[in-house]
């Protein structure tokens, strides 16, 4: 058996250790802080795709119910509503395409899920060092002033972005930091706001500046203000600004209840290599971005859905299965990227060049729809498209190889996601049960009449083929 120790108890590390319990792995993770405390909202908005991952492991529905559904965004300019964009949502989703709640809730019950799973985590146990070899990896850690090891077959770092098993495992990590400083802060208040992705470029309230707001449960609204590059969040809240800035929001006599607040400068990085022999790099580990277009953490969810299946079924360190966990999931982040640092220079543009052309693309949003597509405050996060090892069918209305396998009412009344995710699932066109491992599916579902399909087990269509008259 697999034995995989994983350094982090965020959000990534939990569900990737949850998801190489559920396939029958040992798994065991290792935590630096002693305790789990409550942080802020940090992450918010969890995509479809990272909800679906959630329900294969227990807790899906849990926050879905528990968060602020939203499926419209709206972009102002100058305090004046510029256009609303409203998110692709498939009949017979089980999930809205994004779900607001905050990361540490979420960890909350994925630790709960963690303790049904009998899935150990042992925190106070900072990593300061690894060794691996032909047989597997000795992770060394210090906890209560002494030295621990621990040995396993596999071992990944899913412990941010200053991540102790990057650095122990030698590995680069490029990128650069944006100058731009942003000002986030959680505020409990009673507003008339709309429960939707509320973006504002250059609002009165921040001149020559963007605003975000998100709506929370129970009341609070996260608001992320760009502000100048020396301000000091602390100062901020002491000198009466932070004040200054929430009451521009929600109106002099609003009552409100700061939550939390933090600042923050956004980077751009990608670790060099997400493997190196047995260790391995997921999430923020392996990649950070800017949080604009909900990216971070809706990247991380599925490098541990991707990895988790690979580590608990490789027969070997060289297994080719392994492989394409580096292959699949660097170019998902790359493109991430790519999106992100678009959005960062539109938000925050250099030179003179690059700021006129915004002045331009916002003014003349309201008139042209071609400007409008222009307009970049965040790219919304999709899942990734990953190569097709084999060639899939020419009809562009069924699934694609290599894409998230579409959702699908099942004849006894499930829907098809509800199968998937415990291992390779055959789907077949047939009422009848088939050969073991199979899912018969209708056919009037979207897999059509004719073929059967592979599903891996993170989702994803693996292949199809059709089926031939009498069998």
């Amino acid at each position: 058996m697999n034995e995989v120790a994983v350094i982090g108890a965020g959000a990534v590390g939990l569900t990737l250790a949850g998801r190489i319990a559920q396939h029958g792995a040992s798994v065991t993770v290792f935590e630096a802080e002693p305790h789990r405390e409550w942080t802020g909202s940090r992450a918010i908005c969890m995509q479809r795709e990272t909800l679906e991952i959630w329900a294969r492991l227990g807790i899906g529905d849990a926050v879905a119910s528990r968060g602020v559904q939203w499926r419209i965004g709206r972009t102002y300019h100058r305090g004046h509503l510029l256009f609303e964009t409203r998110l692709p949502d498939q009949p017979g989703e089980h999930f809205p395409p994004f779900v607001n709640i905050s990361q540490s809730e979420v960890e909350e019950l994925l630790a709960g899920r963690l303790d049904e799973l009998g899935v150990v985590v042992r925190r106070g146990h900072r990593l300061t060092g690894l060794a691996q070899d032909g047989d597997g990896v000795t992770a060394t850690f210090q906890t209560d002033g002494r030295t621990v090891s621990h040995r396993c077959a596999y071992l990944v770092g899913a412990d941010g972005a200053h991540s102790a098993v990057r650095h122990a495992a030698g590995i680069g990590f490029s990128g650069y930091t944006f100058e731009d400083r942003f000002l986030i802060a959680d505020v409990r208040a009673d507003l008339p706001f709309t429960n939707q992705r509320h973006f504002h470029f250059d609002p009165p309230w921040n001149p020559g500046r963007q605003v975000l707001v998100h709506p929370q449960p129970d009341g609070v609204w996260r608001i992320d203000w760009q502000v100048p590059a020396g301000t000091d969040a602390d100062a901020e809240r002491a000198n009466g600004g932070l004040d200054r800035r929430i009451r521009q929001l929600v109106g002099a006599s609003t009552p409100y209840e700061l939550v939390w607040m933090t600042g923050y400068r956004f980077s751009q990085r990608l670790a060099d290599a997400f493997r190196v022999g047995r260790v391995f790099l997921a999430g923020d580990a392996a990649h950070v971005m800017s949080p604009f277009g909900a990216r971070g953490l809706n990247s991380g969810i599925p490098d541990a859905e991707n990895l988790a299946w690979r580590l608990a079924t490789a027969e070997a360190a060289d297994d080719p299965v392994l492989d394409g966990y580096e292959a699949e999931r660097r170019p998902a982040a790359i493109a991430n990227l790519v999106a992100t640092d678009a959005t960062m220079r539109f938000m925050a543009p250099h030179g003179i060049v690059a700021r006129a052309w915004r002045a331009i693309v916002l003014a003349m949003a309201p008139r042209s729809a071609w400007f409008r597509a222009r307009v970049n405050s965040g790219r919304l996060a999709e899942p990734a498209a990953y190569p097709a090892a084999v060639p899939g069918p020419t009809d562009p209305s069924l699934p694609r190889h290599g894409l998230v396998a579409p959702d699908a009412a099942l004849p006894d009344g499930t829907r098809l996601r509800d199968h998937l995710g415990r291992g390779w699932t055959r789907l077949v066109p047939d009422l009848s049960a088939g050969a073991a491992g199979t899912l018969p599916i209708g056919a009037a579902t979207v897999y059509g009449r004719d073929r059967s399909w592979l599903i891996r087990p993170d989702g994803y269509v693996a292949s199809s083929e059709p089926i031939r008259e009498g069998g």
